[in-house]
């Protein structure tokens, strides 16, 4: 990924703890990394494909004085959430946010706060068997689409499918969802929850009835497993209704952990579905 570099752009502000560096102000030095494709900008000497630097720096400065922040971190955070936002071609951000005057009363340079912050590709499964199961799937996606956090939003197919486990019940409309987000997997976890929590999600049967029923699939490359997280979805290989609906989107989209294809996955339960 090409890069973008501003180095020490001088903003005076009211950042701090200190009850005098809220009335005071001083002095802060942002350097900022922008990550983005910029070949099309080098071969047509047109800005129209390329973000503005200049343009960038007075929205630092504009953020960095509409509002007075105690942390450093969280003013290093609202300036790459926002920048991210803004600009449709920044894929990612690194920032450093530097405070010369931080009053320790000791000898000190400077310090500072760096971060790294960019969109993440995340893959959805959703379902519903229970009421306007339509309905369901329609929330989760218009939620999704509205948040500012998530964009490029795709969805496959509604597809109608047989109950997966637990036998005795409603048959399931299912979909696959793709986009990116600036969330964390462990944001993302959360939010899908109160997403599920919002149409009248109960968990009384393992694999049971569900208004809506969300589940992370892939996030990026990444493998994680911890206590509330596994990711990609352990089920993804033996789940025809994960992977019809996600080949859809992403057919060529390999599992970071075996390296198989969505359609070279879906190609082998069909096969073994053949085969008895």
């Amino acid at each position: 990924m090409d890069e973008i570099r501003i180095s020490n752009l001088e903003v005076f502000c009211h950042h701090g703890v200190y009850e005098e560096e809220n009335t005071l102000g001083q002095k802060f030095l942002v350097s900022a990394v922008l990550y983005t494709d910029t070949r099309r900008a080098g071969k047509t000497d047109s800005l129209e494909y390329s973000i503005h630097y200049g343009d960038v720096c007075h929205e630092i400065k504009r953020i960095m004085k509409e509002r007075n922040y105690k942390l450093l971190e969280t003013v290093a955070e609202t300036i790459a959430e926002q920048l991210l936002r803004k600009y449709a071609t920044l894929e990612a951000v690194r920032l450093e946010i530097k405070k010369p005057w931080a009053p320790i009363m000791l000898p000190i340079d400077t310090v500072s706060v760096v971060i790294k912050r960019g969109w993440h590709t995340v893959y959805f499964s959703i379902g519903s068997n229970m009421g306007d199961k339509k309905a369901h799937l329609d929330y989760a996606v218009d939620q999704l689409q509205s948040h500012p956090c998530y964009k490029d939003v795709v969805v496959s197919s509604y597809i109608e499918t047989e109950p997966y486990g637990y036998q005795e019940q409603e048959v399931f409309l299912n979909a696959c969802i793709g986009c990116k987000t600036l969330f964390t997997p462990e944001e993302v976890l959360e939010q899908i929850h109160l997403l599920e929590t919002e149409r009248g999600r109960t968990r009384e049967i393992h694999w049971g009835p569900r208004t809506l029923d969300i589940d992370i699939l892939f996030y990026d490359k990444e493998l994680i497993e911890t206590g509330t997280l596994c990711i990609p979805h352990p089920e993804i290989p033996l789940r025809t209704f994960v992977l019809i609906p996600l080949a859809e989107l992403a057919p060529n989209l390999r599992h970071p952990g075996t390296g198989r294809t969505v359609q070279q996955m879906l190609n082998d339960i069909r096969q073994k579905e053949e085969n008895g």
